[in-house]
C-alpha cells in the first residue's frame, strides 16, 4: 500500500535509511492512518543509536529523552521523535522502565508495546511490520493487548486509562481477557500522576464511546473518582427521572456535546443527589440542595485532579446553577447574561438541555422552553444589550471625578449594572451620572 507519510517525515525516514540504518513509522500514527484519520503526531523508530541520529540531523536534533533512546527532531511542519529500538528493563514504578537495552530489531521493539494496534510498523515505501494481528484487530476494531495483558498493566499502569481511552475515541471494544485484566488491575492506577490522570480522562469523556465506558468500567473510574459510586444504582424514586442516577448521568454525559468542560460538568452535576436524597409521605424522592452538595464534590474532584484554576471556576459554576431556572422572559435572560456572560450561559443552556433529554421522555418539552431563552439571548446580543461593566457608559474615572473613592467606585459601578440589566434604568451616560449621585452617601 501506498501510505500517506508527510514529507518531512519522509525524508527523516530516507535520512535514516540512506545512512544505511532502518527506520520505520510506529505506533499511533500508523494505526491513525490506516484507519483514514490525521495523526496528532509521528512516531519514528530506527536502528540508529541516538548519537548516530544527532549526527545525521544536526541542529535540528534535541536530545529530549537520551535516557530511552530518544530524539526528537524538528521539521519545517513539525517536530518527530526519533527512537532507538529497545528493549525495556523491570518497570518498579508500574509506570517507566528502570532500565532501556538497545536493540538492532524491529521486532524487539515491537514486542515492548502495548496493544496491537499500536505495534504496527510502516516503511517509507508505506510496507506494514505486523507481528501480533494488529490489522486484523484494527478491521475488527478490537483494543488487545501485546501479549500479557496483566504484565502489561502491572509494566505501565496508565496502561489501564489508556485503553479504556481508545475504546471511547475510536469506538473499538475491548477484548475479553485485555478487559479481565483491566478490571483485575484498577488499583494500580493510584500510582499515576493525577495530571496524567486527568489528560487520558478527559479524552476518554470526550470520546463517541464514553457512555459505554463510564457504563462498563465505573469500577476502574471509581479507583481516582470514588465519588461516582455512591450514583450507581441509586432509585430516585422520582415522576421526572426514568433512570438511576448514574444512569442519568451517563445519558446526560451522552447528551451533551464533546467539550471537556460541558462533559464534566454533566458528569459532576447530580454527585450530590444520593447525600441530599429524602422521601416525602407519598414516597417520592427528593434532592433539595443537591447542586449546591454536587458543587462541593466537583471542587473536591477538580482540586484533586490539579484543573487549572479557571476551568474548575467555570465547571463548578454550572454544576451549582445546573437546575437553576432561566425563564424565556428577557429580564430572566438578561440577569443570567449579567451573572455569567454570553459563553458560559451558553455552555448552561447546553447543560439544562443534556439534563432535560436525560430525564423522563414526557418531561422534554421543556427543549422549548430552552428554544425561547436562546432565542432571546440571541436578540439581546443582536441589540448589543449591555450585560457588563466594560459596556456601562459610564466607568471608574467618571465616578471618580464625582468624588467616590475605593470600594464605593465598583459597588456603584455594580448597582448602576443591575439596573440597566433590570432594565430600569437605560444605558445612557446622562441617566446613569444621575443615578450615581442619588446613590452616592447610600453606599456601606
Amino acid at each position: 500500500m501506498q501510505a500517506a507519510i508527510p514529507n518531512d517525515v519522509q525524508e527523516i525516514l530516507n535520512t535514516l535509511t540512506g545512512a544505511g540504518c532502518s527506520a520505520w513509522c510506529v505506533g499511533g500514527c500508523v494505526r491513525d492512518t490506516l484507519l483514514g484519520r490525521e495523526p496528532d503526531d509521528w512516531d519514528v523508530t530506527t536502528s540508529a543509536r541516538p548519537e548516530e541520529v544527532q549526527t545525521l540531523f544536526g541542529s535540528r536534533a534535541f536530545p529530549t529523552g537520551l535516557q530511552h533512546g530518544t530524539v526528537t527532531v524538528k521539521t519545517g511542519e513539525q517536530a518527530v521523535e526519533v527512537t532507538t529500538y529497545r528493549c525495556d528493563g523491570t518497570y518498579a514504578d508500574h509506570r517507566h522502565p528502570d532500565s532501556v537495552a538497545f536493540s538492532d530489531t524491529l521486532e524487539e521493539d515491537l514486542c515492548r508495546r502495548d496493544f496491537t494496534v499500536n505495534a504496527l510498523a510502516m516503511d517509507a515505501s508505506g510496507n506494514l511490520r505486523d507481528l501480533f494481528g494488529g490489522q486484523v484487530d484494527l478491521h475488527a476494531g478490537l483494543l488487545r493487548c501485546v501479549g500479557d495483558p496483566e504484565k502489561r498493566f502491572e509494566e505501565d499502569a496508565l496502561r489501564i486509562l489508556r485503553c479504556l481511552r481508545f475504546s471511547a475515541v475510536l469506538g473499538f471494544a475491548i477484548e475479553e481477557e485485555t478487559a479481565a485484566a483491566i478490571h483485575r488491575k484498577k488499583e494500580l492506577l493510584t500510582l499515576i500522576a493525577v495530571e496524567r490522570i486527568r489528560v487520558e480522562f478527559l479524552k476518554l469523556l470526550c470520546g463517541q464511546n464514553a457512555a459505554a465506558i463510564l457504563r462498563e468500567y465505573t469500577d476502574v473510574l471509581g479507583v481516582f473518582l470514588p465519588e461516582l459510586l455512591p450514583a450507581v444504582g441509586f432509585d430516585q424514586r422520582n415522576r421526572h427521572h426514568c433512570y438511576d442516577v448514574w444512569e442519568h448521568t451517563i445519558h446526560a454525559v451522552e447528551a451533551v456535546r464533546a467539550e471537556p468542560i460541558e462533559r464534566m460538568v454533566m458528569l459532576l452535576h447530580d454527585l450530590g443527589k444520593p447525600g441530599t436524597f429524602t422521601v416525602d409521605a407519598e414516597g417520592n424522592g427528593h434532592f433539595f440542595g443537591h447542586p449546591v452538595k454536587s458543587g462541593a464534590i466537583a471542587s473536591e474532584v477538580l482540586h484533586r485532579l490539579k484543573f487549572d484554576s479557571s476551568s474548575a471556576a467555570v465547571i463548578e459554576v454550572l454544576v451549582e446553577r445546573h437546575d437553576r431556572p432561566i425563564l424565556p422572559e428577557e429580564k430572566s435572560v438578561r440577569r443570567a447574561l449579567r451573572q455569567l456572560g454570553e459563553e458560559n450561559l451558553r455552555r448552561l443552556l447546553e447543560v439544562k438541555r443534556a439534563d432535560n433529554l436525560a430525564q423522563s421522555p414526557e418531561y422534554l418539552g421543556r427543549q422549548t422552553d430552552y428554544d425561547r431563552v436562546e432565542a432571546i439571548l440571541d436578540a439581546l446580543l443582536a441589540q448589543d444589550a449591555c450585560f457588563s461593566l466594560k459596556q456601562l457608559a459610564v466607568h471608574g474615572d467618571d465616578l471618580t471625578a464625582m468624588g467616590l473613592r475605593g470600594k464605593e467606585v465598583g459597588q456603584t459601578l455594580n448597582r448602576l449594572l443591575d439596573a440597566v440589566v433590570d432594565g430600569t434604568l437605560p444605558n445612557e451616560r446622562v441617566e446613569l451620572m444621575n443615578a450615581a449621585r442619588k446613590m452616592k452617601g447610600n453606599l456601606s
